[in-house]
């Protein structure tokens, strides 16, 4: 009967368009003012021990240190490197997206960031250039949401945090998964771009060429390699990462590309501040949330009853997989990972699934969701750009949209393809 009421008040909610953290947030204290399952006081305290946790710290830093690279100058200088090595190919400026995309995710952490940074420079190019807009749009939205799959990711320290699992090992788990999905999107481009004779450069670059863009964005291609080889050398932990991140992100775009400028600072900060400030805010009211669930005892018995209807891995994959790519269309990802997680997490490893496989999976599936209607950000944030009615991109990505859930099944059937990596630095 709670777990009726506590569901059946945050669907309602949310159907009704309500925020996402103040749906769980009021969804938890209704719940708890009807059958006083716990202390109020108890759930204040739960709240506000979720937030105060050092490995969430690399939340709002990551949220700096992307936004310092976005304007130092960055995703300019990734989208020359990327040019020069797929622009001259059937749909080279697709491709230049996608792949761009891939580098730019390797320093935000944050799909939205993603399409924005890339988008701007990128969508008016494919157009100018004879793609069409709807095409070029969709093309960005999709491309974007690479962003919370390869490390950092936002996503992924939320899983860590939830589930005890470690973030060094998801981060360096989730290359492989982003570089497939790159590669799904990139073969949807170039048919998409065969069909319609939407041409590259008229040249390939030369190895000089090659080698000066590559120069030239050096410093944005090192940050992953120093936050990563930093955490699994041992030298720092996640949460350090996003800090020296910020640090580095600030000495590159200050001295040495030299666009960034002190007066820059005050609307990054604040910009991160807001983003960041949702997902804990949302960290908290699912804290309390978790907690009546934790009472009621949830998580065990849809343990119980997920292995009722099968035992077999293989299997269970498959229904979480459908569960979380609808689960992803409707609710916003930080949300649903604090929520499902805790949930599914006992089934997953009681059949002997890896938990850094299964938050691979739960990441991609949910960021899937980014590019799918009802609520898909990415659709909004790209559509926003151009001015666009929602419809025809949603109308366009389709192909996308299909190509990424073949990605996801592959990604899931075969997990040496997200644990490879991990296995190898252990």
């Amino acid at each position: 009967m709670v777990a009726a009421l506590l569901f059946g008040l945050f669907a309602v909610l949310v159907i009704a368009s309500v925020p996402i953290a103040v749906s769980i947030g009021l969804a938890t204290i209704l719940t708890i003012w009807v059958t006083d399952i716990v202390a109020v006081q108890v759930a204040a305290q739960r709240m506000f021990t979720a937030v105060d946790s050092f490995p969430l710290m690399a939340v709002p830093f990551f949220m700096i240190a992307g936004a310092v690279m976005e304007r130092g100058g960055i995703s300019k200088r990734l989208i020359n490197f990327a040019n020069s090595l797929v622009g001259s190919f059937f749909g080279g400026f697709a491709l230049v997206t996608i792949l761009a995309s891939m580098f730019f995710a390797a320093i935000s952490g944050s799909s939205p960031a993603t399409v924005a940074a890339i988008g701007a420079i990128m969508i008016p190019a494919m157009v100018k250039n004879g793609y069409k807009e709807e095409f070029a749009t969709a093309t960005q939205a999709s491309s974007g949401y690479i962003g919370v799959i390869i490390p950092p990711s936002i996503p992924m320290i939320t899983y860590g945090v939830v589930t005890g699992t470690s973030i060094g090992g998801l981060f360096m788990a989730g290359f492989v998964p982003g570089m497939v999905i790159g590669l799904s999107l990139a073969i949807v481009a170039v048919i998409t771009a065969r069909k319609n004779n939407y041409r590259g450069a008229d040249r390939p670059a030369t190895p000089g060429e090659i080698w000066a863009s590559f120069k030239d964005a050096i410093w944005a291609i090192f940050m992953p390699i120093i936050i990563l080889g930093g955490i699994y050398g041992g030298v720092f932990t996640p949460t350090e990462a996003a800090n020296i991140a910020v640090v580095y992100g600030l000495i590159v775009g200050l001295f040495v590309y030299k666009e960034l400028s002190i007066k820059d600072l005050p609307q990054i900060l604040r910009t991160a501040a807001i983003s960041s400030s949702l997902v804990l805010l949302i960290v908290a009211a699912a804290s309390a949330f978790g907690l009546i669930l934790t009472r009621e005892q949830i998580p065990l018995k849809v343990a119980q009853m997920l292995i009722a209807i099968t035992d077999n891995p293989l299997m269970l994959l498959m229904i979480l997989n459908l569960l979380l790519l609808v689960v992803g269309t409707f609710m916003e990802t930080n949300a649903a990972i604090i929520i499902l997680a805790p949930i599914l997490f006992p089934a997953v490893i009681q059949l002997g699934i890896d938990p850094i496989h299964f938050g691979i999976i739960m990441v991609v599936n949910l960021a899937i969701g980014m590019v799918t209607p009802p609520l898909g950000v990415n659709l909004f944030v790209a559509s926003s750009m151009r001015k666009m009615p929602i419809e025809k991109l949603i109308n366009a990505n389709w192909w996308y949209l299909l190509a990424s859930i073949i990605a996801l099944f592959v990604i899931t059937y075969f997990p040496g393809l997200s644990l490879w990596l991990p296995g190898i630095l252990k």
